[in-house]
């Protein structure tokens, strides 16, 4: 449990630009009231991964020094004991900065640098505010820089959401169309192309292709997130290393890759991984292609499912709320709805993450913090929404078979199958007649004696239509990742 600071006392700290009061009980200090002083801009915090991504880092730079004899052991003990408290749920509470603050992300950063500080200290016998036993900017960052520190927890906050949070979800996504394809292959209805009659398909189809795109996503967002993996810890101040022992950057590395279970490597060019927010526009644009086929398949859905008397109504998804204020009985697609609101989000995030990404200069971007803001909430609420959708909506999905079969036996666009027998022309009157008279293709091709009723029979055969030579089996459902 995190710790709450509700004592009204207040100790005095001091830096170079004056004295700052700040609650007795806080561990943050001095630049993180500054902080909150300044930027009460919108009440939002950094993404708990983010905070979890600072700590960890500082948790290895102090393994890393200590090594390398560049930091007391009992101080590094200390540090990584209070990193340790901090990974393990306690002191949520005490990083207060916005997320719109300080280019860079120097007042998160100090804020983090701060609340290890003093929880050390602490551990070592001393007062909260005193930094006599450790020091934010001393000890705790020691050999770092916002500089290289920042996009590296960047780098880690995002890699732990695509890999624990959203592709394992969308994995389960893609599985719960693949089986609903399975249950659903023998439904024959009418394709529709420019929201128009086309040739017959089966519906199992349709929903196996919707699972074939949400794995190709998957798969470009994998790819994508590989570039995250590459880190310019180590760099120190625009790039140089500065003020970092020999063999720090890779011993940092080494225990972030043993923490975190990810296959870190460090970046070919220091100076680069941190003037460059590439590998955040390449996940970014990723997420936004999953966004757009998300909310294509939602749209689809939605679609399919209307009425439910006077729409398609060719499937139904599971009621989860009431519908309307003023309609009794009615009951809306709600969960897919959400899924819309969700992926016009993410777009947005995703313009915002390109924004940004294209206003660093020379050495630094100074724009992370929102940059790094978009890109978890877009893979957070992109993985919440995904598994309520399959939860609650793709999951109990039922189709109306009777419907389906009435609609593709009443489309125009059976009469692709009479065209090569008969001709593009020929074929287009017998469309419209039987469109004009309400009568179906084959009917009317019966009825002016062009085809015999076996002959129509054979040729306008739905479930054959929707089999063309060499279709592959339905897989069968496969287990959950």
């Amino acid at each position: 449990m995190a710790r709450k600071v509700q004592s009204k006392r207040t100790r005095q700290e001091s830096d170079f630009l004056g004295k700052v009061k700040v609650p007795d009980g806080a561990y943050y200090g001095i630049q993180t009231v500054r902080a909150a002083q300044n930027f009460p801009i919108s009440g939002l915090r950094v993404h708990p991964e983010m905070v979890r991504a600072m700590v960890l880092i500082k948790k290895a730079a102090a393994l890393a020094n200590a090594e390398l004899g560049q930091l007391e052991k009992r101080r590094s003990a200390a540090i990584v004991r209070a990193c340790d408290e901090i990974i393990g749920g306690k002191f949520a509470d005490q990083f207060i900065v916005d997320v719109f603050q300080m280019g860079a992300g120097t007042s998160f950063h100090m804020n983090v640098n701060e609340v290890i500080a003093n929880r050390a200290g602490e551990i070592m016998g001393g007062r909260r505010g005193e930094y006599r036993l450790a020091h934010p900017n001393d000890h705790v960052n020691k050999g770092q820089s916002t500089n290289d520190v920042y996009p590296t927890a960047m780098r880690l906050a995002a890699a732990f959401l695509l890999r624990d949070h959203l592709l394992p979800r969308l994995r389960n996504l893609e599985a719960s169309f693949r089986d609903k394809a399975g249950e659903f292959d023998h439904i024959v209805k009418s394709g529709r192309t420019h929201l128009q009659d086309a040739a017959p398909v089966r519906l199992g189809r349709e929903f196996m292709a919707y699972s074939k795109a949400l794995g190709r996503c998957g798969k470009f967002i994998d790819k994508a997130g590989q570039s995250l993996l590459e880190l310019g810890i180590g760099g120190s101040a625009v790039g140089t290393g500065l003020n970092t022992a020999p063999g720090y950057r890779e011993k940092v590395i080494r225990h972030l890759a043993g923490m975190t279970g990810l296959k870190l490597r460090p970046a070919d060019d220091l100076m680069e991984a941190m003037q460059s927010m590439r590998p955040f526009v390449e996940v970014s644009a990723a997420l936004r292609s999953l966004a757009v086929e998300l909310n294509r398949i939602a749209n689809d859905l939605r679609l399919l499912a209307s009425g439910p008397r006077t729409g398609l109504g060719e499937i139904s998804v599971p009621a989860v709320a009431q519908g309307s204020s003023i309609m009794p009985g009615k009951v809306n697609p709600s969960m897919l709805e959400m899924m819309n609101m969700v992926c016009y989000q993410a777009m947005g995030c995703d313009l915002a993450v390109c924004a940004a990404s294209q206003a660093g200069q020379f050495e630094l971007n100074v724009m992370m913090p929102v940059v790094a803001f978009n890109l978890h909430l877009m893979i957070e609420i992109m993985g919440n929404a995904i598994e309520l959708v399959r939860t609650k909506c793709i999951e109990g999905i039922r189709a109306d078979e009777g419907r389906c079969l009435e609609y593709a036996e009443k489309s125009l666009g059976l009469a692709t199958a009479l065209s090569p027998k008969l001709g593009y022309a020929r074929t287009a009157e017998i469309a419209r007649e039987a469109l004009k008279r309400g009568k179906t293709v084959r009917d009317i091709a019966v009825e002016k004696g062009i085809l015999t009723r076996t002959a129509a029979q054979r040729l306008l055969d739905l479930k054959k239509l929707t089999e063309p030579p060499g279709r592959a089996a339905m897989p069968g459902k496969r287990k959950r990742r």
